[in-house]
């Protein structure tokens, strides 16, 4: 039985007060909130065992691997791949660039073609954007509709500037043997739009045996089930502090046919086979990808959050935050009726707990202060996605996201809030 009460209380900073009042966290989008028995991982790792890996035959060295080597298998059971196939990085953005280089460089030439979405945060689309333009391949762009929703044909359009070549249209339009790679994202970190992964990859393997498919995992990872094999995608990227984790630890997930094939992306310690003054040889997966030493605490932390959140269930997760989002949008949608705000997105079925909306007539920077005020932490701006919230018609907009310890009454907190932002200007 899912209890936000009993969940509220593993997580101490959700007992503060921000400006006199009790602290309303709507931006877990962003970063998320982590319960004790993370902060205490990490806490304890320092206090007992700290020690760098892979490096001493010592007692204390021996169990910093073993802890990294536990976390390594707990995130595989987490999202149904392979010990061996995960990858420790800093976070997402590191891990597209990851592949953006290693495998990227590789395998793509003049006039090939990489697919995208306008729905992408910046780091599933400067990566592709800057390896188009230094191999001289064409960056394809899915639209969207007025909802947020991915197009499946619309009017195409071709932008060529600074040597780079950008065609926009639907996946009907841009899907075709020249492409190598389709990169999208599983959840939108504005919007909420939750896109069909396993529709995508139908629709990419039907085109192309040989095309590959990334997911940006960022949104998805910490809100829903995940099962890489079952997907059948080729690389799944996320980070651990949107997952109850700490920051600093992210992960790229590689089916290990693909990884084998790819050249180390850092050279250093610990991914070396063996060293000659004249070259060297590569440590076999994942070593091959995780030069120098990690951030053990951190993926200390981020195996406890996985225990978290398997410990509760992630489809009982997933289950409250459509209920809290469905409640959201009614009470949202009773305000736009009324004026007072402008709505972004799709319908809940269509969504992840996010709700991006502008109070009418106010920036969205002046309207989150005036919402911290009240002890409310929501986003504003354009939220590292600017083409996408640009084809709204505006500069920047306001975010509420909402993950497992957010409430009902948070909601009708923060829309009794929403109604007192306008009296400022007025």
């Amino acid at each position: 039985m899912f209890n936000v009460e009993k969940i509220r209380e593993d997580f101490p900073v959700l007992k503060r007060k921000v400006n006199g009042c009790d602290l309303v966290y709507f931006d877990s989008g962003a970063t998320s909130q982590k319960p004790e028995s993370v902060i205490d991982s990490m806490s304890e790792y320092y206090r007992s065992t700290n020690a760098n890996i892979h490096r001493g035959v010592y007692e204390m060295s021996v169990e910093s691997t073993e802890l990294v080597d536990k976390a390594r298998k707990d995130v595989a059971s987490f999202i149904g791949g392979r010990q061996e196939e995960i990858i420790f990085t800093k976070n997402t953005t590191e891990s597209i660039n990851l592949v953006a280089y290693s495998w990227g460089e590789k395998n793509i030439k003049k006039g090939d073609a990489i697919v995208v979405t306008k729905l992408e945060h910046h780091s599933n689309l400067v990566p592709w954007q800057e390896l188009c333009r230094r191999k001289e391949a064409e960056l394809r762009v899915v639209e969207i509709d007025s909802q947020g929703r991915l197009e499946e044909s619309a009017p195409k359009k071709v932008l060529e500037e600074n040597g780079l070549r950008v065609v926009v249209g639907g996946w009907n339009d841009l899907l075709d043997s020249k492409v190598k790679m389709v990169a999208f994202t599983g959840q939108s970190n504005v919007l909420g739009t939750v896109t069909s992964v396993d529709g995508i990859v139908k629709k990419v393997k039907k085109m192309s045996s040989e095309a590959l498919v990334l997911v940006d995992g960022a949104q998805m990872v910490p809100h829903m089930s995940v099962n890489v094999e079952a997907l059948g995608i080729d690389f799944l990227a996320f980070s651990g502090h949107k997952m109850c984790g700490p920051t600093g630890v992210g992960v790229l997930w590689g089916r290990r046919a693909v990884l084998d094939e790819m050249p180390p992306f850092l050279f250093g310690g610990d991914m070396i086979g063996e060293v000659q003054l004249t070259g060297a040889t590569w440590a076999s997966l994942p070593n091959k990808f995780e030069a120098g030493t990690p951030d053990v605490a951190g993926i200390v932390g981020l195996g406890a959050a996985v225990g978290y959140l398997k410990k509760i269930g992630m489809d009982e997760i997933c289950n409250h935050e459509k209920d809290l989002t469905e409640y959201a949008l009614q009470k949202m949608r009773n305000l736009e009726k009324d004026g007072v705000v402008s709505l972004y997105g799709p319908i809940a079925e269509a969504r992840g707990g996010a709700v991006a909306f502008n109070v009418v007539g106010v920036h969205s920077h002046d309207t989150a202060q005036i919402l911290d005020n009240y002890g409310i932490a929501v986003r504003s701006g354009q939220h590292c996605a600017a083409p996408l919230v640009e084809s709204f018609g505006v500069r920047s907009m306001v975010r509420a996201t909402f993950y497992l310890y957010n409430t009902k009454e948070e909601i009708d907190y923060m829309i009794r809030k929403i109604l007192e932002v306008p009296k400022v200007f007025i």
